[in-house]
């Protein structure tokens, strides 16, 4: 037997203390957290200096290390992350709709938090403080299964995080480290009535892993198969901009752009220029026969490989018949995350918007704006590409379920 079902149970006692605590509470102990995290600014990073070894005798790839880094101004961005979260508006409480039926029976839906919270997450030790400041704050215990290429990190980031609640005077078991081989991992899946909800955030594997083999419901936080089609309409000289602001600026983020589309009017124009322009910023780009005819520095795409995720300074590029080819492409391969159209037509935007069925759909914008932080949400602990509870970026808002409150004076049903 692992230690795993104390925890959660400890986290379920700790969740009820939450359900009823009020901002000032709250926000005071998110000031407490960042605190916790400075005052152990050595601890942490020489924890983190630990995993940073035991990765490089591992294999990590320098992308991962990077990842997985933490130094002083990443640290103060963890802390600062926190110190935001309390600027904004508290979720819990809120009455999202009301009424008064005919008998005289008022009906409020209110917004209350999930409960417990497990995410299970991949080697971003900043994830531990974001995940834990974001629960906390939708009034929320969470249980966090990091990757043990960051354990060490994970363990200083939880005991700091701990300090500050603690201090502030809400349970620290508000806010725990699951730590234990993959069994421990099985068993925070099979938690239903402990655990309320889990949220994987990672690569496909970890998703799909979660996602099938989990009894406790899941938010499935997506991957980016994103893609762009450049309509015979649009304006070529902002698409150049928009496609290497979604392709270059950070390449191995989820709303990246993987799949460019070109309309077959303007390929044979358009395409040498946007490979021009693509590889003077590094890319790779992989295309279809036809895309491969236009430009001898596009090489063949992979027969199945329209699917996945590039994550580097790779694209693909097919070109197609016109906006339904387009439409057709993107059902096909599409992962609900983050798909755009370029184009000065508005039937065909509104088309696209219509048909596309994806998370977030873009109109002559770069998806790199699919994000929480850009949405003004101020934080969010991930992009949802599901359709029930929480799709798009999963904000305060989405860490909280809601209850119906009616208030009589003596009615009964006839």
């Amino acid at each position: 037997m692992t230690e795993f079902l104390p925890l959660a149970r400890a986290a379920r006692v700790a969740a009820h203390t939450l359900a009823t605590a009020p901002r000032t509470a709250k926000d005071a102990a998110l000031v407490a957290m960042a605190d916790a995290l400075l005052d152990a600014q050595d601890a942490i990073l020489a924890a983190n200096r630990q995993d940073i070894e035991r990765g490089g005798l591992n294999g990590l790839t320098d992308a991962l290390i990077d990842r997985l880094a933490l130094n002083e101004v990443r640290l103060a961005g963890m802390a600062d992350g926190l110190r935001d979260l309390v600027g904004l508006t508290d979720p819990v409480g809120e009455v999202t709709r009301g009424w008064t039926l005919g008998n005289g029976v008022q009906v409020r839906q209110v917004r209350v938090p999930l409960g417990v919270i497990g995410i299970i997450y991949e080697a971003r030790p900043n994830v531990t403080a974001d995940a834990a400041g974001i629960c906390l704050k939708a009034g929320n215990a969470v249980l966090l299964r990091g990757s043990s290429s960051a354990v060490e990190s994970n363990r200083a980031i939880v005991t700091a995080l701990r300090a500050g609640l603690q201090a502030a005077g809400l349970p620290e078991d508000a806010v725990q480290l699951v730590e234990g081989g993959r069994e421990v991992t099985d068993e925070l899946m099979k938690a239903r009535g402990l655990v309320d909800v889990l949220i994987p955030r990672g690569g496909a594997s970890l998703i799909e892993a979660v996602v099938t083999g989990s009894q406790v419901p899941v938010i499935e936080t997506g991957t980016g198969n994103c893609h762009l089609f450049v309509d015979d309409s649009a304006d070529l000289d902002q698409a150049i901009g928009i496609i290497l602001n979604a392709k270059v600026q950070r390449p191995s983020v989820c709303n990246a752009l993987e799949t460019l589309l070109v309309h077959a009017a303007l390929a044979a124009s358009f395409v040498p220029r946007a490979v021009d322009a693509l590889a003077d910023a590094g890319v790779t780009v992989h295309g279809d026969a036809a895309a491969c005819a236009l430009d001898p520095r596009i090489v063949p795409a992979a027969e199945n490989g329209w699917d996945a995720e590039f994550l580097s300074l790779d694209l693909r590029l097919a070109v197609v018949k016109d906006l339904d080819a387009a439409i057709a492409f993107i059902r096909r391969h599409t992962s609900g995350h983050s798909e755009t159209i370029l184009t000065s037509e508005l039937a065909h935007a509104r088309r696209f918007t219509a048909e596309v069925d994806a998370a977030c759909v873009l109109v002559n914008a770069s998806s790199r704006f699919v994000d929480g932080g850009q949405f003004g949400f101020g934080a969010e602990i991930g992009i949802s590409t599901q359709k029930l509870h929480a799709r798009g970026p999963m904000a305060l808002p989405e860490m909280t379920t809601t209850k119906y409150v009616l208030v009589g004076e003596g009615q009964v049903r006839e």
